[in-house]
């Protein structure tokens, strides 16, 4: 929870600078993350500890470079290099990412299901519902299906969790007959 906080806090304030520095941060920090995610030596190199300082620093520095990051960006990372705390970074990028969308006025979410795949029109319908709950603000929500759903579907957009699952219905069924 701590870290949590941590990031929220580190989130704020590069979003806060990325405006005073006319900085897409949130692009920017997904242009590194893809980078990161898609080589298993870099992402050690930066979140193990057997690396020095100076080393993690050089490499980023050149990617960096090859990014095309501004030295706003640059030096936000190479501070959490700095500072040790450059293992935050996954969770700084989520807090980011919600941040942005929510002033963007973007919701992201998720549609849990037992089918293989969301019919349109299920999407739809299910939007339909969410709409009363996040008013004007945009969805924007990806499916996966899980083992945690028989039949029907739950909805999660950060704090709002709508449950249309069979599941949930017999359970609700049951409550009312037992009088639980």
């Amino acid at each position: 929870m701590k870290e949590q906080n941590i990031s929220k806090v580190y989130a704020d304030s590069f979003l806060e600078l990325g405006k005073d520095g006319n900085v897409n941060i949130a692009e920017e920090m997904t242009k590194l993350t893809e980078t990161i995610n898609a080589s298993n030596e870099l992402e050690n190199l930066l979140f193990l500890d057997v690396f020095t300082i100076e080393e993690k620093t050089l490499v980023f520095e050149d990617i960096a470079k090859k990014l095309g990051l501004s030295s706003l960006m640059v030096s936000a990372v190479k501070y959490l290099i700095d500072q040790k705390r450059i293992g935050l970074f996954p969770l700084i990028f989520k807090e980011v990412i919600v941040r942005d969308d929510m002033e963007k006025g973007f919701l992201r979410g998720t549609i849990l299901g037992s089918e293989n795949d969301l019919s349109e029109s299920h999407k739809e319908k299910l939007l339909a519902s969410i709409k009363k709950y996040i008013g004007d603000k945009k969805p924007i929500l990806t499916y996966k299906q899980s083992d945690e759903v028989t039949a029907g579907y739950k909805v999660k957009i950060e704090d709002l969790q709508l449950d249309a699952s069979v599941d949930n219905q017999l359970k609700h069924f049951k409550e009312s007959i037992i009088g639980e």
